[in-house]
């Protein structure tokens, strides 16, 4: 039985890691299921839903106003 590391190992599972040979092959299906003219259009696709999605999250992280009144009604230890 082979030892594991911790890259091996995340939340107690065992996640195998993909090599070069393997997203070759994902990517030959892919054309093969799509075409070699769609696959563009399907990553410019995924690319916009990230960016959405990250400005989404840039929008949550930002503090609204209550938040900034509350910070400045706090007492201050002199």
């Amino acid at each position: 039985m082979p030892l594991l590391n911790a890259a091996h190992i995340t939340l107690g599972l065992m996640i195998p890691t993909l090599g070069v040979q393997e997203l070759i092959v994902i990517l030959l299906i892919a054309v093969l299921i799509f075409g070699g003219r769609k696959i563009p259009e399907i990553f410019k696709g995924v690319g916009e839903g990230i960016r959405e999605f990250k400005g989404a999250m840039k929008k949550d992280d930002k503090p609204t106003a209550a938040h900034t009144e509350e910070k400045k009604e706090a007492p201050t230890h002199s």
